[in-house]
């Protein structure tokens, strides 16, 4: 009994301190934007806007995303000091005559992603928002949120914006066209893959808007509308369940997620599916590893100040202010998306996410996990995770070639975007094979993979594409996992002379690097932390001279400053094979680079 009584206290002391502890940051975020709101509430404005939408859409922004956090903190009984300013903006927002009306929806508007968030306040705390209006303000606010269930939209993610106002009218009681949320919903169900993933609409695009909006939406209203839609939200719940089973190899052992794709200035949105499975009772995993998951993630990003301003805001950026992340789209309030990962909250104390013990991932996982559906490897070593890609591309968004269509992404090194065209140095090649035509010894226009044609996975793991950096030039490359290496192999049918340049990881050189081997066939660099970077030529065709370059500052989303072992060589016109071993590794493997690389497969 005494033994019980214990293990009884000291499961209730873990409880309430991860509450506590995601409580304590949800009011920190929001309590640092309250300076900025204006005199109504409805705009809250954080900087300079250089989105491509209006100024007033991002001040609403400002004012709407904080609400993905606050609402489920409200729902489970939390204590926030500032809702009469949110009831205050809803109301002042929403009226045409007030100076802070956010306006209507004209086509396809940033004022449809941010209604989402208000129908999902509306759902989970109206006593807050909604309750506090007079009968005119109601019927205003009800109104202006309405246009929204039929509001144009992209074919993609965004189909459940008007599915979240409308929970939010149900719950509120304001009538509207229930039928139009259903018609999203079946649109949705299109784009669902094998193995619990979807597209994000009928594209390639498979990055972490699935985890992060279709099942996070998809979960929420499974919890908020199951009862009504049974059959629909059984498959949103098995879909999100098999998901998971792949999805928490994107994340490494100290919490950290693999930065990949677009949006990365979301940081911690990256976990907020693990909350929303919570929320949604889905037990695919025990609740004890779901909440590590998501505590721990939360906890790295907590111990990376340099994410948030010395006000406390949140910057854009990803490991620190650096404004290439951003998308045309983000504004000052866009990071604040990041409170989805606060869902959890709207959990009362007693429930048993909040009572589970905090589980480490199994010691039992795989090493390599190929995910076909993102045409992805998951490689884990040294509690380290590295995604090697070879099937998204992304020609639109800011950077897209970086963010996509890299060989490989890591938990540890991050990736690098340019910061400008001019020369291996501003166009921070890692992890990319980079070609330039230009004549002369000194090549300063390169190009790299954009677009992958035919991606395939070979039976051993290895990811297979194609791609064509001129109309004239065909490169086959081959990535094979061998943890804590992995290969490439690149067959080159070229029908001009060509400088190539191979990038293993940047690593930091801050402030200094501590070791560096140039030379014949190898390239090294570990930062003064003891991380090391290197690549070994596997001798297929033209020798290759090994660098180390330092790149311009503020490329990597990482580290500020950093180093870049590259292989060099030249091409003249006709077939040739490169192939190379890749090691990016902490200071307990690095011991690895002494030992022969693994044998080229291809």
């Amino acid at each position: 009994m005494a033994a019980d009584s214990a293990a009884s206290a000291r499961d209730e002391m873990l409880s309430a301190g991860a509450r506590d502890e995601m409580l304590a940051h949800a009011r920190e975020l929001a309590d640092a934007l309250t300076p900025y709101a204006g005199p109504g509430g409805a705009r809250i404005r954080l900087g300079v806007n250089i989105a491509h939408h209006d100024d007033t859409a991002a001040d609403l922004e400002g004012y709407a995303r904080p609400l993905w956090g606050l609402a489920p903190l409200a729902a489970g009984g939390g204590d926030f000091a500032h809702w009469d300013l949110w009831a205050r903006g809803l109301a002042a927002g929403t009226d045409p005559a007030h100076p802070e009306y956010w306006g209507a929806p004209e086509g396809i508007d940033q004022r449809t992603v941010e209604s989402a968030a208000l129908g999902f306040a509306l759902a989970l705390a109206p006593e807050r928002l909604w309750d506090p209006l007079s009968g005119a303000e109601k019927d205003r606010a009800g109104a202006w949120l309405a246009r929204f269930l039929d509001a144009r939209t992209p074919d993609n993610n965004w189909n459940f914006f008007p599915v979240m106002v409308s929970l939010g009218l149900d719950r509120v009681g304001y009538a509207h066209d229930r039928d139009a949320r259903h018609t999203r919903l079946d649109r949705l169900e299109t784009y669902a893959l094998q193995d619990g993933w979807y597209s994000d609409g009928p594209t390639e695009q498979r990055d972490y808007y699935i985890p992060w909006a279709m099942h996070f939406y998809g979960l929420i209203y499974a919890a908020l509308a199951g009862d009504d839609d049974p059959a629909r939200t059984a498959r949103f719940r098995q879909r999100a369940g098999d998901f998971a089973l792949g999805f928490r190899h994107w994340f490494a052992a100290d919490g950290s997620a693999v930065p990949y794709g677009r949006s990365l200035t979301y940081r911690f949105a990256q976990g907020s599916f693990w909350g929303a499975l919570a929320y949604a009772d889905v037990d695919a995993l025990p609740a004890g590893e779901i909440k590590g998951l998501l505590m721990r993630h939360l906890r790295w990003w907590r111990d990376r100040s340099a994410a948030t301003s010395p006000g406390g805001l949140l910057s854009i950026g990803y490991g620190y202010p650096q404004p290439a992340v951003a998308e045309q789209y983000n504004g000052p309030a866009s990071p604040y998306w990041a409170m989805k990962a606060f869902l959890p909250l709207a959990l009362p104390a007693s429930h048993p996410f909040w009572a589970a013990q905090e589980q480490p991932q199994p010691a039992d996982l795989p090493g390599t996990l190929v995910q076909p559906p993102a045409g992805a490897a998951l490689m884990r070593s040294g509690g380290d995770v590295t995604l090697l890609s070879s099937r998204q591309h992304n020609t639109w968004a800011r950077g897209g070639s970086a963010k996509y269509a890299k060989f490989a992404y890591s938990t540890r090194f991050g990736f690098s975007l340019p910061a400008g065209e001019l020369g291996l140095v501003h166009g921070a090649y890692d992890s990319v094979l980079a070609l330039s035509d230009d004549a002369g010894d000194e090549p300063v226009h390169f190009r790299v993979r954009e677009t992958c044609h035919d991606p395939a996975v070979e039976d051993d793991g290895t990811l297979r594409s194609t791609w064509h950096p001129w109309d004239d030039v065909e490169i086959t490359t081959w990535l094979t996992p061998a943890a804590p290496w992995h290969l490439r192999t690149h067959r080159i049918r070229t029908a001009r002379a060509l400088h190539t340049a191979e990038g293993g990881f940047a690593v930091s050189r801050e402030p200094g690097t501590a070791a560096r081997e140039e030379g014949a066939g190898r390239a090294m660099a570990t930062s003064a932390a003891g991380d090391l970077s290197g690549l070994a030529d596997l001798g297929a065709g033209p020798a290759r001279e090994g660098q180390v370059l330092e790149l311009l500052p503020g490329t990597n989303v990482l580290a500020p400053r950093t180093a870049l072992p590259t292989l060099l060589t030249r091409l003249r016109p006709g077939e040739h094979w490169l192939r190379c071993a890749v090691l990016g590794a902490g200071p307990e493997q690095a011991a690895d680079w002494k030992t022969a690389p693994p044998e080229p497969r291809h």
